[in-house]
């Protein structure tokens, strides 16, 4: 029973003690007057009455009524009932108001009340002052409240003859039951009716549960003033801890609002703060860092505007705002969308009737009050499938005199299958949730309608799902049952209360409030007491009873089956493998232990690991041998590897347990356990789990005190006892708390006795398993510590989940202090200690552990972690000694000749990168990777071997290496080793060869070998200069360091010579040279060395040329001369002579009719060091002119002839970029290695340097022959308007862009208007008649930028064509993201082409390839046509270089053979100085410029031509592969250094003559081309047959370009198969069927995609043949011919063999018959499978084969004579041949066979078809008795004749024969016949 009210106060209005206008509230009286003993009186009550402020007002306004809420500091609410009135002010009141009553009238029209009805006016100039009526008490009855205060006021006001003491006194102590009115014996203990006296009657009912909230109507409201959305987001916030504020300009609208969210909320409590009316002078409560749940005016909403972290909701205006800093997780699906539809059907039940055709009449919508509960039934089952088996993961981990429980979160979330839920994490955190687990975990108590439906109705409510009829019959059902409990008779509900008459507040009422008398009121209350205390105390009889569990928790989230579909196989594989373990089966424990890995991704089969585990566990502990322990630690670690630190699933608590049981002997008297080898699992450092685990084996325990033995029990019981058995925890709980008030004192205090020694020992037990877990077996590594989160912060962590941001802080900061050695092991101690001490401080406070015992623990604790690390010592050093696990042998690298290991092999594991073939992939194949092997370091290479790690693959040798100087990135990784699955330290190195190594050190290899070799890597990639390059270091004539030997030779040697030369150089350019270049490379000796005495004269400039320099030739020393001799040996002259440019005969013999001269100008290499010593130049132009031309060139590379035109005479000139204002300014400039150009020396020697340029070019136009006479001499307008658009070929040379191509000022020349012909597609050039005849004699072609300077030809000879080029450094970028591309580093987010395809266009390569192509073929274009073009770039040493070589290659034949295309690279590009070094970042200086492939670009840009037309290259494109390889791996000094000049001078270019080199390495890569070409026809096309003429104009668009296959494929087998020395031995031919006509034996082989090499798995036909000839030459014994001759000769047979009769193929080989102009569509042999589409493919008879039967034997009989050379005698006498079938013996089928009748040996022979040479079987003549007509047998040719089928019997057996026709059987019989007849 409880008062209805505690306290009656009368509130009125008073003035502010400091005068400051603002009104107060003043308590006039209270009642009773003292406080309760039980219930103090509630302070600030004044505040609350009038939440606006006490304001004075001019009218009288209506009374009000609300209820504020107030909570003591208990927790306890009191809800305060304020009735407001106003009376007219007195005097004093209205004094304190006067002076500043304007404002004061403005403020109470914002704040004041709400005025509901007109208020009426007092007299002018009147004032009214409220007054309030407060009833405060502990029940929340609000109507009561609102009928009593109305009461009184009526009584006042209407003067009513009854005494408002007595009222007041009644209503003061006036009883009423608590809650329970059916528990109570009848109607009128659970319905009070009562009466104030004043002749009225109330009816109170008291709710049937006291546990569920009252509502009334407040939730239905909630939901119409919000809407669905915004409540739920509201319901959410709340529940998750945000604050919640809501604005209305009603009171008791707030009040009603924040009673119903609380209402939503149950069954947790809403336990922060919660104000349902704030008072404006609280205001600041708002800031408060807490969450809250408050109500407040909406005139007070400017206030709230600054609140940054306030959901608001405005009850007026419908609208919730979330700031943009919070984050309201949402419920879980499918809870929330389930949720929204169901309060959809409750609030608009007609929605779903809305679309119906027919909809019923009208649907009865329930009532207010109704919909009220309905709505709060949704909600209530919502939390019923929350919170679903909750009960499950209770732990008791007290009993008594107690219950303490704790709630196992982890293990909750994951069964839910919820982990990652932040809705459910927040609200299991929350402080509501731990109210809800203390006061509802509690097993043995009442029980309310929450507890029925978690229990017993989840079953229902899954099934009822996807039926809403059904789930809103379930809500109407609980709703009925909220309504019943608040209103349990609804029947008696009279109420009679007086109430004041219509408008009464506006009558004059003719006297205030009176004064009561405290004394009668008092002595009411006193009276009632003294009654209350003479009657007995009404207990409330509790109904307690065992809380019911419900059935075990299910995920919310059906898991799809799809995933798992499997896993019963996964499961047998883990439980065999276990088995196999323990049986010691090791092989096949080994085969299966992959796929187990694999399993243990699956949380079932983890499980089912540690559930097989426990059962080979005897008495608590388990011996194994190593094997054994190494398999059962290994999948341990995989399965803890995917455990999250909660250990959600429990898999870390199942094999807790096993880590300390499992153990092996290491030594008598030393045992290692496998805790040892599992620590390096985050789970273990998080105390959450700790603690969790700690509770459960408590609980287990307690259960196990109260569970009687049941060996104590007879054994009719013992059915019991295990019924018993099954009891959980809580059970017991249960019943234990029911008996504890029927034991004793004694029984009671043992039993408390019991408990907590059981929690004691646990302590005791748990700080042994964790200082087992945590100590580290080497405890002098402090890296455990430091890597894993918790052990250093853990101050810090208290129930929240540990971060990693300070771990290992205070470690730290231990061994700064103390200097000794063991520093390290006290502070991993010492965290351990402290870490277990603030475990066992916690569990232990909570689980009730006494202060003594709890203090023993401290101190025990450093000894257990002591003592374990003394033993520890003793298994770490045993553990040393164990013979290491027998790791694979490391299979050592073949090495080249010279090749040195500079570091032996380190264990790693290769790891797969993005691409897929390798890990099996999508292609399938085998999982090749990760393999396991070691990383070898050699002075060439970098070289990994080893075997795949999953033993199913096989015993494959994994082999991946690149060249050391090719290494372009390196960076250090940290991955998962793909065995033991632990962290380790990885490298990835990248390569340009597109190589990628991706690995990780195996734990064996310690840090300090892993940098070592990190060291090593870069000393090796980036050494000091070229010289300590692998192809220097290999077969140099002399090392660094010692003087080159001298020769007595009777004239100069050339080594002397090329001393020589440098000398003079050196004198020559440290006069005038180094000053003006802009580009200069440090000479060798600046490079390491001072410089020598004769450069000191370098400062002192001289503008005169020295005479010595530029000597003509008739002049030259006898040294001089002998240079001569080896520069004209040079490919440079060798190819001038070629092309008819000039002799080099002396300046007075002159050949003057030449228009070209050779010129030795450069001979010393003074006017330009980048340029070869010989250069053409225009013959009119004198030697000494030249020096000043070159000044106005980059890099002095001036306008030099490269190739001339055999057709048109047109010649091809290349330079450096012209210098921006035509003239080098660098001739005052002082002495810098590379000066920018200074402002030019005076006018007039800017004009004469630009008019020598101008003459210069006059003279190479001048040298052409007169093609036309000046006046027709036009501009390039050969062009039409078509190709100026955007798609026509110059368009899009012209058209900007990142590298666009011809400027648009060039526009208007370039476009006639009168072109004929429009481009075609593809980019390919339209007819070579599109140029006009009148032309430029010159076209220069130069980057847009410098051409400025360049003036107009004034007579137009010659045109500028400013094109916009890509810079080295764009190259450079593309290439990086192309390798990235093509060798991604880690797999595609989304597998498939699609990545790889747009990471390629990203990468913009095939775009500048295309660019190259387009500007080549312009160039093209422009000679054919007969004007000559200089190609003016850049430097002159990049792009010009790309541009120079492709169009040569594309104008001329002899460059697309194997000696032109050496002679081409190696004249423009290494004699042209293409700076290889630099590009190729060889030596440390290049380090930060990086690896740009300017050449590898040129090789791709060949490769897409030879793509084209593969029938004009004479060179394969393995050959084009091998050249991209090799040229940046430094394995020939052939692409090493910059120019000539520095080749000179490291004395590369001239070898001694006499010198003969030993048998070692080729040092040139043509030299070794040249012995490979000899031996294999590896660089050869068979395909090539060249048209002398021909022009080659490839497509440029990026569609017709493809990805050279160079940068993706890969060979496991071999590693790259560019080093000819290392790959394997061609594969032995497959073995043909046996004579005896026995079955062929299948020799069949597997070709993996990235492993095996496909063209040595599968040559073409044409390498097949050619190994067949040398196989069987070697065989007869006979020397092999060279493959080149006998291709040679078959090629000159197949032409010879050519038949008029049109059946033969005509005039070579492989001409096809598509027009010449693009022949790439003929015929197209790769270097892939046999049978390629070659009208020469050597069909057997019975292969169908497309080709028409004609051009079939036409080239069957062409290839007989491949055979002609070897074949012995016998094959020479066929007498008569062709086709028969021959039936085989018995049993086999009929074949067709190529049969030869042989009169001279007197044997027919048979062959499998024509071209074979082995013979298959022989019939001897002799031996033949008869030839008669045969009958068809079966399986003879059905479409055959009967009387083509004859016999041949001899002395052994018939064999039956079959011709192609009757003529051709006959025309065999016959000579058989003949045959013997002859004999």
């Amino acid at each position: 029973m409880a008062r209805l009210a505690d306290y009656f106060v009368l509130v009125a209005f008073g003035p502010h003690p400091r005068g400051s206008g603002e009104g107060q509230g003043q308590i006039l009286q209270r009642f009773p007057e003292k406080d309760w003993e039980d219930n103090p009186f509630p302070q600030g009550i004044e505040l609350f009455c009038q939440p606006s402020g006490w304001q004075l007002c001019p009218e009288r306004n209506p009374p009000t009524f609300f209820v504020a809420v107030l909570t003591d500091i208990n927790s306890e609410r009191h809800y305060c009932a304020c009735l407001t009135f106003w009376e007219p002010a007195e005097p004093t009141q209205e004094a304190v108001c006067t002076e500043d009553a304007p404002e004061r009238e403005e403020e109470v029209d914002e704040g004041g009340p709400v005025r509901l009805s007109p208020a009426a006016p007092g007299p002018p100039g009147q004032l009214f002052a409220p007054k309030t009526l407060v009833l405060v008490s502990r029940l929340d009855h609000a109507e009561v409240f609102r009928n009593s205060l109305g009461l009184i006021y009526t009584i006042h006001v209407e003067g009513l003859n009854v005494g408002l003491e007595n009222v007041i006194g009644n209503l003061l102590t006036c009883i009423i039951p608590l809650a329970g009115g059916s528990q109570l014996d009848s109607v009128e203990d659970g319905v009070r009716t009562i009466s104030l006296g004043a002749g009225d009657r109330q009816v109170i009912q008291t709710p049937l549960a006291d546990s569920l909230p009252i509502s009334r109507c407040s939730v239905a409201l909630l939901f119409r003033q919000l809407g669905i959305t915004n409540v739920l987001s509201l319901f959410c916030a709340a529940l998750t801890e945000h604050k919640v504020l809501f604005l209305s300009r009603s009171y008791q609208r707030l009040s009603d609002a924040c009673r119903g969210l609380l209402a939503l909320l149950f069954p947790l409590r809403y336990s922060f703060t919660y104000v349902p009316i704030l008072p404006a002078q609280l205001l600041e409560v708002l800031s408060t860092p807490t969450p809250f749940i408050i109500g407040v005016n909406a005139a007070f909403q400017a206030e709230t505007q600054e609140l940054l972290d306030v959901i608001i909701a405005d009850l007026d205006g419908g609208t919730v705002t979330v700031p943009e800093c919070v984050h309201i997780p949402s419920l879980p699906e499918p809870l929330q969308s389930q949720t929204h539809s169901v309060l959809s059907m409750v609030l608009d039940p007609d929605l779903e009737l809305a679309d119906l055709a027919f909809p019923p009449p009208t649907t009865s919508t329930s009532s207010l009050k109704m919909q009220d509960k309905e709505l709060r039934a949704v909600f209530l089952r919502l939390f019923a499938q929350l919170l679903q088996g909750y009960r499950w993961c209770l732990h008791m981990v007290r009993i008594h005199p107690e219950p303490v429980i704790r709630f196992h979160k982890a293990a909750f979330l994951g069964q839910r299958g919820l982990v990652e839920d932040d809705f459910l994490m927040k609200v299991l955190e929350g402080m509501a949730f731990a109210g809800f687990v203390s006061e509802r975990g509690v097993p043995y108590r009442p029980t309310d309608l929450f507890d029925e439906l978690v229990a017993h109705e989840v079953a229902r409510m899954r099934a009822d799902e996807n039926h809403p009829q059904r789930v809103l019959r379930h809500v109407k059902e609980l709703a009925e049952q909220l309504y019943k409990n608040e209103n349990p008779y609804p029947a008696v509900a009279m109420h009679k209360v007086q109430r004041p008459g219509e408008a009464s507040h506006l009558q004059r009422v003719p006297r205030p409030f009176p004064r009561l008398d405290e004394g009668m009121v008092q002595w009411i209350v006193d009276q009632a007491t003294a009654k209350m205390q003479g009657a007995p105390p009404a207990v409330k009889a509790e109904r307690r009873t065992t809380v019911p569990s419900g059935p075990p928790m299910t995920a919310i989230l059906e898991r799809s089956s799809g995933l798992h579909g499997n896993s019963a196989r996964r499961l047998e594989v883990v439980r065999n493998c276990i088995s196999y373990v323990f049986e010691g089966k090791m092989l096949e424990a080994k085969k299966l232990l992959p796929a187990v890995l694999r399993a243990l991704k699956g949380r079932a089969a983890r499980r089912c690991l540690a559930q097989e585990l426990h059962l080979h566990v005897q008495q608590n502990r388990a011996v194994l041998d190593h094997q054994q322990f190494d398999f059962v630690v290994r999948m341990m670690n995989c399965c803890l590897q995917d455990c999250t630190s909660l250990d959600e699933h429990g898999i870390a608590a199942a094999l807790l347990p096993l880590v300390t049981a499992f153990c092996r002997k290491l030594s008598p008297g030393v045992t290692q356990f496998a805790y040892s080898c599992v620590q390096e699992h985050v789970v273990w450092s998080t105390p959450q789990f700790w603690e969790a685990m700690f509770y459960g084996d408590v609980q287990t325990h307690i259960r196990a005190l109260y569970l009687e033995p049941a060996e104590d029990r007879d054994p009719s019981q013992l059915g019991e006892a295990s019924a018993q058995d099954e009891r959980s925890a809580l059970d017991v709980a249960s019943e234990q708390r029911r008996l504890w008030p029927t034991l004793s004192r004694e029984k009671q205090q043992e039993l408390v006795q019991k408990e907590e020694s059981t929690v004691f020992s646990q302590a005791i037990h748990y700080a042994n398993r964790m200082s087992y877990l945590l100590l580290p077996l080497d405890s002098s590594k402090s890296r455990l510590l430091r890597e894993r989160a918790g052990l250093g912060d853990l101050e810090s962590a208290s129930n929240s989940l540990v971060t990693n941001s300070m771990a290992g802080s205070v470690a730290e900061s231990y061994d700064t202090e103390s200097g000794f050695e063991d520093a390290e092991t006290c502070d991993v101690a010492g965290a351990v200690v402290r870490f277990i001490n603030r475990f066992v401080d916690k569990v232990c406070t909570e689980s009730g552990v006494t202060s003594d015992h709890l203090k023993g623990l401290h101190v025990m604790v450093p000894d257990i972690v002591q003592m374990h690390i003394e033993t520890l010592e003793a298994v770490h050093r045993e553990s040393k000694r164990l013979p290491p696990i027998q790791k694979p042998k490391l299979l050592r690298p073949r090495l080249l000749p010279g090749e040195e290991c500079v570091l032996d092999g380190l264990r790693v594991y290769l790891l797969p990168d993005g691409r897929e073939e390798g890990a099996g992939g999508s292609g399938g194949g085998p999982a090749l990777l990760p393999a396991e092997g070691a990383i070898f370091l050699t002075t060439y290479r970098v070289i990994f071997t080893g075997m795949p790690a999953d033993p199913l693959v096989g015993e494959q040798v994994v082999v991946r290496s690149f060249p050391v100087a090719a290494l372009t990135k390196e960076k250090r990784i940290s991955v998962q080793t793909p065995v033991d699955q632990l962290l380790q330290d990885g490298l990835q190195l990248r390569s340009c060869t597109f190589q990628l190594l991706k690995m990780a050190f195996d734990e064996e290899v310690g840090s300090d070998s892993a940098e070592l070799f990190r060291k090593q890597l870069h000393k090796l990639r980036y050494p000091p200069d070229v010289r300590g390059t692998f192809a220097f270091a290999l077969g140099s004539a002399h090392t660094p360091g010692r003087p080159a030997r001298t020769t007595k030779d009777k004239g100069p040697s050339f080594r002397t010579l090329s001393r020589n030369l440098v000398k003079n150089a050196k004198k020559t350019i440290g006069r005038q040279y180094i000053t003006r270049k802009k580009y200069n490379p440090p000479s060798w000796e600046h490079r390491g060395q001072p410089p020598p005495e004769d450069q000191e004269d370098e400062i002192s400039v001289s503008e005169e040329l020295e005479p010595s320099t530029l000597t003509p030739s008739s002049a030259l020393k006898p040294s001089d001369r002998m240079t001569m001799n080896s520069l004209v040996e040079r490919a440079c002259c060798r190819d001038y002579q070629r092309l008819g440019l000039g002799t080099l005969s002396s300046s007075l013999s002159r050949a003057k009719s030449e228009p070209f001269r050779i010129s030795p100008v450069n001979r010393m290499y003074a006017i330009c060091r980048s340029y070869p010593g010989l250069l053409i130049v225009p013959q009119s132009v004198q030697d000494n002119a030249l020096q000043r031309v070159s000044r106005c060139y980059r890099q002095n590379r001036f306008p030099v002839v490269c190739w001339r035109s055999g057709r048109s005479k047109a010649v091809l000139l290349r330079s450096g970029g012209l210098h921006s204002k035509g003239v080098v300014g660098l001739f005052k400039a002082q002495n810098a290695p590379s000066p920018a150009p200074a402002l030019p020396l005076g006018q007039s020697q800017a004009d004469s340097s630009s008019l020598e340029q101008e003459k210069y070019l006059q003279a190479v136009v001048s040298s052409m022959p007169r093609y036309a006479d000046a006046s027709g001499r036009n501009t390039l307008s050969g062009f039409s308007s078509a190709h100026m658009g955007s798609h026509g070929k110059w368009g899009s040379v012209r058209a900007s862009g990142r590298s666009g191509g011809l400027g648009a000022d060039v526009g208007s020349r370039l476009a006639g208007r009168d072109m004929l012909s429009s481009p075609q597609a593809n980019g390919a050039p339209p007819d070579p008649g599109f140029l006009r005849p009148h032309r430029a004699a010159l076209y220069i072609i130069g980057d847009k930028a410098q051409l400025k300077g360049v003036r107009p030809d004034p007579l137009q000879q010659w045109e500028l064509v400013p094109i916009e080029v890509f810079e080295a450094r764009q190259v450079k970028a593309s290439f990086k993201k192309l390798l990235k591309a093509c060798v991604p580093g880690c797999p595609a987010a989304e597998p498939g082409p699609a990545s790889f395809l747009r990471s390629l266009e990203d990468s913009e390569w095939l775009i500048q390839i295309h660019k190259l192509l387009q500007v080549s073929v312009l160039v093209v274009e422009l000679l054919d046509s007969g004007s000559s073009v200089l190609v003016s770039l850049e430097d002159g040493w990049d792009i010009t270089t790309q541009v120079v070589s492709l169009v040569q290659l594309l104008s001329d034949p002899f460059y697309r053979t194997l000696e032109g295309f050496r002679l081409l690279v190696e004249k423009e590009w290494l004699s042209f100085g293409h700076r290889f070094s630099h590009r190729g970042a060889h030596t440390l200086a290049g380090q930060s410029s990086g690896f740009t492939p300017v050449f590898l670009q040129f090789l791709d840009c060949v490769h897409q031509v030879h793509l084209q037309f593969p029938m004009e290259f004479e060179f394969s494109p393995f050959y084009l592969k091998f050249l991209g390889y090799h040229h940046a791996s430094c394995r020939f000094q052939t692409f090493l250094l910059d120019s000539d000049y520095e080749r000179i001078e490291l004395g590369l270019l001239y070898e001694e003559k006499g010198e003969r080199r030993g048998q070692q390495a080729c040092r040139s890569l043509w030299e070794y081309v040249d012995r490979l070409s000899k031996r294999t026809p590896m660089f050869y096309n068979y395909m090539y047959a060249p048209e002398d003429t021909e022009v080659l104009r490839p497509y440029s668009n990026v569609s017709n370009l493809k990805v050279w296959d160079f940068y993706t494929e890969e060979t496991l087998a071999e590693g790259p198969p560019y080093d000819w020395e290392l790959a394997q031995g061609p594969p032995e031919p497959p073995e043909e069927e046996r004579p005896d006509g026995g079955a062929p034996q299948s020799r069949r082989r597997v070709v993996w995609p990235c492993y095996d090499s496909r063209p040595r798995a599968q040559p073409d036909a044409i390498s097949r043949l050619l190994e067949e000839l040398q196989r069987l030459e070697t065989e007869l014994g006979r020397p092999p011919e060279r493959w080149k001759d006998t291709w040679d000769r078959v090629k000159a047979a197949q032409r010879l063999e050519g038949r008029p009769d049109g059946r033969g193929i005509p005039s070579s080989l492989l001409v096809s018959s598509v027009p010449h102009h693009r022949r790439s569509l003929g015929v197209y042999l790769q270097e892939g499978p046999v049978g390629s589409t070659l009208s020469l493919s050597l069909d057997s008879d019975q292969s169908s084969s497309s080709t028409a039967s004609g051009s079939r034997q036409a080239a069957r009989r062409s290839t007989s004579t491949l055979y002609s050379q070897f074949q012995t005698a016998e094959s020479e006498n066929r007498s008569y041949e062709g086709t028969l079938y021959k039936k085989g013996a018995f049993m086999k089928p009929w074949k067709a066979r190529w049969f030869v009748l042989d009169k001279t040996k007197h044997q027919l022979r048979y062959y499998d078809h024509r071209v074979d040479t082995e013979c298959k079987g022989v019939i001897d003549l002799a031996e033949v008795e008869a030839v008669a007509p045969g009958t068809p047998t079966m399986g003879a040719p059905k479409t055959v004749d009967e009387k083509a089928f004859f016999d041949v019997k001899t002395t052994r057996r018939v064999y039956n024969f079959c011709a192609q026709d009757v003529p051709s059987a006959q025309q065999w019989v016959d000579q058989i016949q003949s045959c013997l007849s002859d004999a």
